[in-house]
């Protein structure tokens, strides 16, 4: 816990950089692709994989982020974090063929950790005021996102795209810099009590299969949306560079629903109405792009009104429904762990279904079912967690 000094509210606002860094090392990547492939010489599947790997990578640490942060502090945690994601963006641009693929598992490592963290310092920072911050988090994560594509393709023109890549490590030192103070602060302050661990595995409770079934869900809708939409598009008659435009809108709506979506989660205990508000876009969306698609660019609005927002209430419901920090780190762990899994498949059978029938119908159809079953689960996992039955033993 940070000392109560009138620099305190300063430091606990760094989180908010921390979380500005978890995304534009990776949506950079997909502007660029085309170019990575004719440079590196990987074809398309390979260039699929290539921006796989980081989600992949998200769900094979998450599980064991609890440990890490055990064995440095959160404090610490998150500074290893931005310098391992500053060495893993140096080495996936400047190192060669090997480099390109062991500094992007690197990059997808350093942003799991983060990841995971984030909620749990917004449960010990931000009790009060939970899901107003993480909104705010939300917000800053997606506008990030949106930078990242945006500005790809122009810092490549200047730079290269390994330099463009590269460029983003600078971020991530400044803020692993400014990020000292709260570890010394974090020292110097009073001997935390031990951490107090779930006395039913997270892994054993109902509440945490809730909160990870909705954050699987909301994360495969949103990647399919931002992997596959251009395309679509594109099938349709929309400029590529039209499309690239659109893709940045759709972002920017994300980040005005995602400080939007808190209001809905200001009182009590139930965020039934926010979860189930933050779902009820993308059904909307999705049933326009098959049924009325000339409208494409309204859909796409709407679908990423409702992807901003469902992060900000998944994220939200790890750190309300996690009753301490160590059980809040464990749940963020098992739900973005099986959550990103589903994330990174989601869109490659999309794909595989797309080319089997000819067409993207299908696929919009079987994501459409997807973002159906987020919608019943919103109902579910934004009730109040029952303490007494999870606490049982057994």
């Amino acid at each position: 816990m940070l000392q109560r000094t009138r620099h305190a509210g300063v430091l606990a606002a760094l989180v908010f950089l921390v979380a500005f860094n978890l995304r534009p090392a990776i949506t950079a990547v997909g502007p660029l692709l085309p170019q990575i492939g004719a440079d590196v010489g990987i074809d398309e599947g390979a260039q699929g994989l290539l921006g796989s790997l980081p989600l992949l990578a998200f769900a094979a640490v998450s599980p064991f982020v609890h440990r890490i942060s055990r064995r440095l502090g959160f404090e610490g945690a998150i500074l290893a974090t931005m310098l391992l994601l500053a060495a893993g963006t140096i080495i996936r641009a400047y190192t060669g063929f090997t480099g390109l693929w062991l500094g992007t598992i690197v990059v997808g490592a350093a942003i799991g950790i983060g990841n995971v963290l984030v909620p749990t310092l917004v449960k010990r920072d931000y009790s009060q005021h939970i899901s107003r911050t993480t909104g705010i988090l939300s917000a800053f994560m997606t506008a990030s996102a949106a930078l990242g594509s945006a500005v790809a393709v122009p810092m490549s023109d200047a730079l290269g795209w390994r330099g463009a890549l590269a460029f983003w490590a600078v971020p991530a030192l400044v803020v692993a810099l400014v990020w000292i103070p709260r570890i010394r602060a974090a020292a110097s302050a009073a001997p935390p009590k031990p951490a107090a661990h779930p006395t039913v595995s997270v892994w054993r409770q109902p509440t945490a299969w809730l909160v990870t079934a909705f954050m699987g869900l909301q994360s495969t809708t949103f990647y399919f949306c931002v992997t596959w939409l251009p395309t679509i598009e594109m099938q349709r008659g929309v400029s590529e560079h039209q499309t690239g435009l659109n893709l940045f809108v759709y972002q920017i709506a994300g980040m005005i629903a995602a400080l939007s979506i808190p209001r809905l989660m200001r009182h009590g205990t139930s965020q039934v109405a926010a979860a189930v508000t933050a779902s009820t876009p993308m059904v909307i969306g999705l049933l326009g792009l098959i049924f009325a698609p000339s409208l494409g660019f309204l859909w796409g609005v709407v679908a990423g009104s409702g992807t901003g927002a469902c992060l900000a209430v998944a994220l939200s419901l790890i750190s309300l429904r996690g009753r301490s920090s160590a059980e809040t780190t464990q749940l963020s762990g098992m739900a973005q762990s099986i959550g990103y899994v589903m994330a990174a498949v989601g869109p490659v059978l999309a794909g595989l279904l797309a080319q089997a029938t000819g067409g993207w119908t299908a696929s919009l159809g079987a994501i459409l079912v997807i973002a159906l079953v987020q919608l019943g689960t919103a109902v579910f996992a934004g009730r109040p967690r029952r303490d007494a039955r999870e606490h049982a033993p057994g």
